[in-house]
């Protein structure tokens, strides 16, 4: 296209244009308007521009596929720089390479794993040591017309003057005297977990005047005498009309170690005692008592009320040795549970059929809210078997009779 330059008048001037590749051209064929085509090239000779290179397709597709960064492995090292490194000796420019860091491997889950299942075991295996350990008797059945069963869980608890492993010292250390001949208990308490509420405590004296299978009316202690533990649960459950689930019988010298393995018990003695004949001088109120302390405390008669003093202590000496040994801090201390599980269970004597994880379900059942009593009394008798204690007719049978049916304790007798 042509214009005027305005320094010259009437003189028509070209206009100028950069020059177009000839790829540019429409089609490539013509060169854009106003300005000459010039001559076409000879065949084979190259143009006055460079084709523009179209793009060619990858492999069917438009463009090649984005690249992903991959990450780099930890186990390869870096390269060096080209022509080596410019710090001299020291790559990286004069300084010391970074060095890989280890490699973290989270194992959180196994670690755990592998805690819980040190755990299993060694409860597992605690347990069936300890259940082992346990001295069993066939001290339930074995008689004919027994009674039939009842509501809730009976335990017969039986705390025997047996000497069974006792050392001379320890025996003079203890206060049990000599050889007492045959052997009596001098705790005999019934355990009753009933099927819903509180669990009963009841003391059963041991000079009660009833009925022994074979021998005729006598004291309680001694169908122990007479016939061990088989014929004293049978005799109890004549006189009470309760069928006894379970039979547990500690003696002297388990009695104490429980207690020293624990560290002592705190108990609140109502009044002050001096007994030679128990081993035994502590003034009233709360302390702590050792194992030979807390013995001649649940065997001593030197009180007003004598027997039934006594089985009021062994209901306080029970529920204190039980707060002890269920205590979180006796419970979280492995240095304090182990030794008074293991010394429990050697010095426990049960039925054939019981097994420690019975015993923790009782002691469970005695840790919370219990109703401790005494079987009704109704007065004293001299007898050809000595000084007896008579049960009240008919609280004492109307008493067994609620228990045995799952009801509450009568008012009366839930006092005593």
């Amino acid at each position: 296209m042509m214009r005027r330059n305005p320094g010259q008048r009437g003189r028509p001037t070209e206009r100028y244009e950069p020059p177009r590749a000839w790829s540019q051209s429409p089609d490539g064929r013509a060169a854009p308007s106003g300005r000459r085509p010039g001559p076409p090239p000879a065949k084979g000779a190259p143009g006055p521009h460079a084709p523009t290179q179209r793009p060619v397709p990858y492999r069917g597709a438009e463009h090649a596929p984005t690249q992903r960064p991959q990450p780099l492995r930890e186990d390869r090292r870096r390269p060096p720089p080209p022509g080596g490194p410019p710090g001299g000796n020291r790559p990286y420019g004069g300084r010391a390479a970074p060095r890989p860091r280890p490699r973290r491997k989270r194992h959180i889950g196994r670690w755990l794993l592998v805690i819980l299942l040190v755990l299993v075991f060694g409860l597992v295996y605690a347990v069936v040591k300890l259940d082992g350990s346990l001295t069993r008797i066939d001290a339930l059945g074995g008689y004919e017309d027994r009674v039939g069963n009842t509501a809730g869980t009976n335990w017969l608890l039986v705390g025997s003057d047996s000497r069974s492993g006792l050392s001379d010292e320890q025996a003079e250390g203890l206060a049990t005297g000599g050889d007492a001949g045959d052997p009596r208990t001098d705790t005999i308490i019934l355990v009753h977990i009933p099927p819903s509420g509180r669990t009963t405590l009841v003391s059963l004296p041991r000079d009660s005047y009833v009925s022994i299978p074979g021998y005729g009316q006598d004291k309680l202690n001694a169908a122990f005498a007479f016939g061990g533990a088989p014929l004293l649960t049978q005799t109890v459950e004549t006189a009470t009309g309760l069928r006894i689930d379970h039979y547990a019988e500690i003696g002297f010298a388990g009695f104490a170690g429980v207690v020293d393995a624990l560290g002592g018990i705190d108990l609140c003695v109502p009044q002050a005692i001096n007994d030679p004949l128990a081993g035994l001088d502590i003034p009233a109120g709360c302390q702590e008592l050792n194992g030979p302390q807390a013995l001649g405390f649940v065997r001593t008669r030197a009180t007003a009320l004598a027997d039934i003093d006594r089985m009021n202590n062994q209901r306080l000496f029970l529920s204190a040795l039980l707060e002890k040994a269920t205590s979180p801090g006796t419970l979280a201390n492995p240095f304090a549970l182990w030794p008074m599980a293991t010394n429990t269970a050697k010095s426990l004597t049960v039925d054939s059929g019981d097994h420690i994880w019975d015993l923790a379900r009782l002691a469970w059942a005695l840790r919370g809210d219990t109703l401790a009593t005494t079987v009704p009394v109704g007065g004293f008798e001299d007898t050809d078997s000595g000084n007896v204690v008579l049960w009240a007719k008919p609280d004492a049978s109307n008493f067994f009779e609620a228990l045995a049916n799952g009801d509450p304790v009568p008012e009366e007798v839930s006092a005593n």
